[in-house]
């Protein structure tokens, strides 16, 4: 399986309802993506189906092609990896680290500020990153576009006319592109978790370190539990309730 898009038909076929992704926010305090004591879990299918949407957000309402590329500055967040999927279902490119140009950019809250000031080059889309991916409380900066309102009207089902192939690039902005058949060969073979494990990660998906985090276990028939904020022993609790079998950086 070298795109993204064969892994998750694949998975889809033979483990539609098991976990994929399970994201907890331990942080205390009221930031504007702070939601203390928030639990998602997405299975196969329900991820499946967010990627859909948001690939079709990407592809009918900003007219993004294969071969484009997607800045993702987003946090560590379960919306991270349906973003990061998208993308690859429909070919892009996406940059983690905003050392290139791109031909679109998606946020966070913290974000904002940033980002607005290019809307009127490149189509901005902005995630509040509240619970059940709703809309920002507060109007946006004009030119914004909030997938939690326009993702909604979006079909539960996508499929490319120009699908992604084993060679287009997958990640670029540092260093030499990586292709997708490079992408999923490496976390086919790689070392985060056993085939088939659940791993525990702090770490942002959508960062040069973090990307194993998620693009592995889907690789391998796995898991990710996403733990944000989260104090050493209520770590502790989290893998013993998930039952996870991996840690993502690794205690030394």
């Amino acid at each position: 399986m070298t795109t993204f898009a064969a892994l998750l038909s694949d998975l889809l076929r033979h483990e539609p309802g098991r976990p994929l992704l399970t994201y907890y926010d331990e942080r205390p305090g009221d930031g504007p993506d702070q939601h203390p004591g928030e639990r998602v879990e997405l299975s196969v299918t329900t991820y499946a189906n967010w990627v859909a949407k948001v690939s079709s957000l990407l592809v009918e309402e900003h007219d993004l092609e294969r071969g484009q590329v997607l800045r993702v500055d987003l946090p560590a967040h379960w919306l991270t990896p349906v973003l990061l999927g998208a993308a690859w279902n429909v070919g892009l490119a996406v940059d983690l680290t905003g050392d290139g140009p791109a031909d679109a950019v998606v946020c966070g809250p913290a974000g904002l500020e940033r980002w607005a000031a290019h809307a009127d080059e490149v189509p901005v889309l902005a995630c509040s990153l509240r619970p059940m991916g709703v809309r920002f409380a507060d109007p946006l900066p004009a030119g914004v576009h909030d997938v939690g309102v326009d993702v909604w009207s979006q079909p539960d089902s996508f499929v490319a006319w120009d699908p992604a192939q084993d060679d287009d690039p997958a990640l670029v902005g540092s260093g030499a592109p990586v292709t997708q058949a490079e992408l999923w060969r490496a976390a086919a073979a790689g070392s985060a978790l056993p085939d088939g494990g659940r791993l525990l990660s702090v770490t942002n998906p959508a960062s040069p370190p973090g990307i194993v985090t998620f693009t592995e276990p889907l690789a391998r028939r796995g898991s990710l539990v996403l733990v944000v904020g989260g104090a050493e022993e209520r770590l502790a609790a989290v893998a013993a309730a998930e039952r996870t079998s991996a840690r993502h950086p690794a205690r030394s």
